[in-house]
């Protein structure tokens, strides 16, 4: 691609949607881990890594599985500033029941 505005932006654009596909990965990976039990632990920090501040939201994209054998669900909880940064990754998985929904983390959790 030739060394042009547009094309450094698609490059920047391109790079973002695979650490986006990253993160995500790993938050599948992760889903396989137990809950933490926050009440114990005190309050939730952000998922991503290297960030000690507290979780503010929950991000969470429920899309169909590559095989189409099923719905796969991705949870994380993000401090204000990530959570800003994510979108949609799995848009080519959409189904009937497809979700991405940011939700704020009450202070009772």
């Amino acid at each position: 691609m030739a060394d042009t505005k547009q094309g450094r932006d698609k490059q920047a654009h391109d790079e973002a949607k695979r650490q986006r596909e990253r993160d995500l990965k790993e938050a599948r990976r992760r889903g396989d881990e137990d809950e933490p039990d926050h009440a114990a632990d005190g309050p939730a920090t952000c998922y991503r890594r290297n960030c000690s501040e507290p979780a503010a939201f929950v991000v969470l994209e429920r899309y169909q599985e590559e095989g189409g054998h099923g719905a796969v669900e991705a949870r994380v909880e993000l401090c204000q500033s990530h959570t800003a940064e994510e979108s949609p990754v799995n848009l080519d998985a959409v189904y009937d029941d497809y979700v991405f929904r940011v939700e704020p983390i009450s202070d009772d959790e």
